[in-house]
């Protein structure tokens, strides 16, 4: 029979490695950013090599272009995310025997890797066209880059929680209703990110001009439907059940007995994610793509989907302890 995991000499609480997975899970939002930035004012070909920029490490002029500071600035960071994976992936295969624990860090350093293997394609790759399609391959690349990066950043906030003192200590057991939900809300969460990536890349922002409606005549469906206006229009059918989902996803967070302090602040913390996401979303169609606001909505969006994970995951300690140690 399957008994709740305890503490042990294998899974010892570390403050020192629970801070450096807490830094890495921070530092990725520091590449989210600065990724989000560049794709905004279109500097991604700020460089046309990889991985150096300009054939240097120091490329000349980098902190005055703000084209070039943007993608050499991604590219720096990107690096120090790949030392801080390795280095915390390294010391977690080092110190501590919990085989899914040692599996994510080991599932990091491949999807750091992957993200910069995709990045450098992506830029190598600008110039090759694909018949039928309107974007390079390079160009295409930017799509997957995005995704990727959204599941790169669910991994760091688990490999974070699973080396926290609470998740070591301190048993959980939440209804099966606040777990499903849970599933449901950060698979929806990450399709919506993924149309978002899509619509992003297509340049599809702004096919739909106006909100809330979708046409000049006040209606709520597009006058005239392309591949653009689809999903940019999917990607606001998408928020509006992720508000529902999300929302409901806290109150029953709220509502259940068994759920942590932590967990309380974090669905307070995720609802006003969404209610600031909303805002964010609203005004970059108002503001005509304005460059912080369409910055600061893919990065809120991130750190909703960071939220929402965490809550999810936290939520399931017990099966994966108890499936651990069945």
């Amino acid at each position: 029979m399957a008994t709740m995991a305890q503490p042990s000499q294998n899974h010892r609480y570390s403050a020192a490695l629970a801070a450096f997975a807490v830094l890495g899970s921070a530092w990725v939002f520091v590449l989210v950013t600065l990724g989000a930035f560049t794709t905004t004012i279109n500097a991604g070909m700020a460089f046309a090599d990889w991985p150096l920029s300009n054939g240097s490490f120091n490329p000349h002029g980098w902190l005055t272009n703000i084209s070039m500071f943007a993608e050499h600035a991604h590219r720096l960071s990107a690096t120090t995310m790949g030392l801080i994976t390795i280095a915390l992936s390294l010391w977690i295969l080092k110190t501590d025997q919990k085989q899914w624990l040692r599996n994510l860090g080991l599932w990091a350093i491949g999807m750091v890797v992957l993200q910069g293997i995709v990045g450098g394609l992506r830029v190598l790759l600008d110039g090759v066209n694909f018949p039928g399609f309107e974007m390079t391959i390079g160009q295409m690349l930017r799509i997957p880059h995005g995704i990727i990066a959204q599941a790169y950043v669910c991994i760091l906030i688990a490999i974070a929680t699973g080396c926290s003192k609470s998740w070591i200590t301190k048993p959980i057991h939440v209804s099966n209703s606040v777990k499903r939900l849970g599933r449901w809300c950060v698979a929806l969460l990450f399709m919506q990110l993924t149309i978002a990536a899509v619509m992003r890349h297509n340049n599809a922002g702004m096919a739909i001009p106006s909100f809330p409606y979708s046409s000049s005549d006040g209606s709520l469906l597009p006058q005239v439907w392309s591949f653009k206006v689809a999903i940019h229009f999917a990607h606001r059918v998408m928020a509006c059940v992720l508000t529902v989902l999300l929302t409901l996803f806290v109150v029953k967070i709220w509502r259940d007995k068994a759920a942590t302090t932590g967990m309380r602040f974090g669905a307070s913390t995720l609802l006003c994610l969404l209610g600031l996401q909303l805002l964010l979303g609203m005004s970059i169609i108002w503001s005509l793509r304005a460059v912080a606001i369409t910055t600061g909505h893919v990065v809120v969006g991130a750190l909703t989907l960071a939220t929402c994970f965490w809550l999810m995951f936290y939520s399931h300690r017990d099966h994966i302890e108890e499936g651990i140690s069945s």
